[in-house]
């Protein structure tokens, strides 16, 4: 098992940081070619994210510059212990009423806002022009071989670590921030083994439907994700974390039209997570 995850409903706690503004962390980490570059990420994107300046006033930025820096540093790690992993991530950090994301790779974070999906993110993959684009004009190639390759390697265009394959699978996340209402249901963090077989539009319904067998509890929702990605036949590895906004049980109440989880874009404003149900399998 080469994925790791990070909860932290109390960033500020952990880091003694005694502004007024209320901060929860969560990521998942995907690593591939060992699992050394994925629990390095673990462990200091969000102790890194702390360290930068502009967490107060830009924190989207922070978060982008907290994973270059996590990627600078392993790769030091790398050679010197002459170490090839690498991990994809996504992170989310709840600022007060704003959701901020930074993602590397295929790894993604969507929002689910009154049973429907949001989307939030692009994921990073290698037949995507603007990657292959940037790619090529490092002098390098992307290639179908079983699936879409960097250099005829790796099935990631970006990502924290591969020191072999950089430049051109680059550690440069992107990010986003959107505003919250209150009325947001869950983030739902995942790396590309459960992505690649569940669409975005099922996971309302799925969750939805979790909720009403359980009467509204929570404790083995991502267990249940986990358990519908392996069904559909996935066999990498898998990580789902579930973050709850607002109480479960609310959203047994008028959500039924939310079930087949439609998708749409819509701006939002948010609250504390309710509940955080983090799983990996």
């Amino acid at each position: 098992m080469e994925d790791r995850h990070v909860c932290l409903p109390t960033f500020n706690q952990l880091f003694g940081l005694a502004d007024p503004v209320d901060r929860a962390y969560f990521a998942v980490f995907d690593g591939h070619g060992g699992v050394d570059a994925a629990k390095y990420a673990a462990v200091h994107v969000h102790a890194n994210i702390a360290r930068q300046p502009e967490l107060p006033t830009d924190p989207a930025r922070a978060l982008r510059e907290a994973f270059r820096h996590t990627d600078e540093m392993f790769l030091l790690k790398a050679k010197r212990e002459r170490l090839q992993s690498g991990t994809t991530g996504v992170c989310a950090l709840i600022t007060g009423k704003t959701l901020h994301i930074a993602w590397l790779g295929d790894s993604q974070v969507i929002l689910v806002q009154q049973g429907q999906v949001v989307k939030l993110m692009e994921p990073h993959k290698p037949e995507y022009q603007e990657e292959k684009e940037r790619i090529e004009a490092l002098g390098g190639f992307v290639s179908h071989m079983d699936c879409w390759r960097v250099n005829g390697t790796l099935a990631v265009s970006r990502a924290i670590g591969d020191i072999f394959q950089k430049p051109y699978v680059s550690g440069e996340a992107d990010a986003a921030s959107r505003e919250l209402t209150g009325s947001e249901d869950y983030l739902l963090l995942a790396c590309d083994g459960f992505f690649d077989v569940v669409p975005h539009q099922e996971v309302a319904g799925l969750v939805q439907g979790y909720l009403v067998r359980q009467q509204g509890s929570v404790l083995q929702v991502a267990e249940e994700l986990v358990a519908v990605a392996r069904e559909r036949g996935s066999h990498d590895n898998i990580t789902v974390m579930v973050v709850f906004l607002r109480d479960p049980q609310d959203l047994l109440e008028g959500e039924a039209q939310g079930a087949n989880g439609k998708s749409r874009d819509l701006p939002s404003d948010l609250s504390e997570p309710v509940n955080n149900t983090p799983q990996r399998s």
